[in-house]
């Protein structure tokens, strides 16, 4: 059976409720599935801004893309988890990372553990929401071994990098997606793919912005840049195109994109449904 599409948006920053809930309630409108929340330092706090969020739509989901796991003790997160999980009537999936910015645990007076460390404290929190909120889905991303080991085993969804390019010779995106289904086995099947999307044409040029995903990809060439799959190129038909072929080729149907794409990836959407 082809899974159905499912499509998110990322909120950046907004604090006021009306701003807020009129945001998600025109998300809902212009046919996405999920709005998701970051967790940073010095901006807005997830669970509020999701509870607003919640509590303005209907059909719209509400997630965050990601939790630093690092953060957090797994019974006080469970509280929040499983409180909005009722609040919002079962529309809420929760997204875990282990953690990768060592500045914002100095600023958060916390230690800042090895990576091991990080990813073996990602497991510990992911277990404990297995067992106490079994009912919320988990997200986690992250392309490193260990991680997708864990996501491959305890997760519901995974959120796959895909930064790096695809050529004639080398499909990185493939090689993650095998290392899952390996460590997945009989899971496999029940796992939702999803691509978060860094760059893609908002106006009629049909070439995307690349400068954010130049900060994360900073020895690419723009060409190669053009290659990875979380980068999209073209009109809204042909972005269309593109992300039925990876459903086709990889099993990816879940694809998220940031909160000034919006507008511009709606009408993907429409090509889409």
């Amino acid at each position: 059976m082809v899974r159905e599409f499912r499509f998110g948006v990322g909120l950046q920053a907004a604090r006021r409720q009306k701003s807020v809930q009129d945001w998600a309630r025109r998300a809902e409108d212009m046919g996405y599935d999920i709005v998701h929340m970051a967790d940073h330092l010095y901006t807005t706090a997830p669970f509020p801004m999701m509870t607003a969020m919640a509590m303005a739509t209907e059909t719209l989901r509400v997630g965050t893309f990601v939790l630093n796991a690092g953060f957090y003790r797994p019974a006080l997160l469970a509280r929040d988890v499983t409180s909005l999980r009722d609040l919002s009537g079962g529309r809420f999936d929760l997204g875990l990372g282990a953690g990768y910015v060592k500045e914002e645990f100095e600023q958060a007076e916390l230690p800042y553990p090895t990576a091991g460390q990080r990813v073996g404290w990602l497991r510990h929190v992911v277990e404990h929401m297995n067992e106490h909120a079994s009912d919320v889905p988990i997200l986690i991303a992250g392309n490193g071994d260990k991680l997708l080991t864990l996501a491959a085993q305890r997760a519901d969804i995974i959120g796959l990098t895909a930064g790096a390019p695809i050529t004639a010779q080398s499909d990185p995106l493939a090689d993650r997606i095998g290392f899952v289904r390996e460590k997945a086995g009989d899971r496999f099947d029940r796992l939702e793919l999803n691509i978060a999307v860094t760059a893609m044409p908002v106006d009629d040029s049909g070439m995307p912005d690349l400068s954010i995903t130049r900060r994360f990809l900073p020895e690419l060439s723009d060409e190669e840049i053009l290659q990875t799959p979380a980068v999209l190129s073209g009109t809204a038909r042909d972005i269309a195109d593109t992300l039925r072929r990876y459903r086709d080729t990889y099993g990816v149907t879940y694809i998220t994109v940031q909160q000034f794409h919006a507008e511009a990836f709606a009408k993907v959407i429409a090509e889409l449904r």
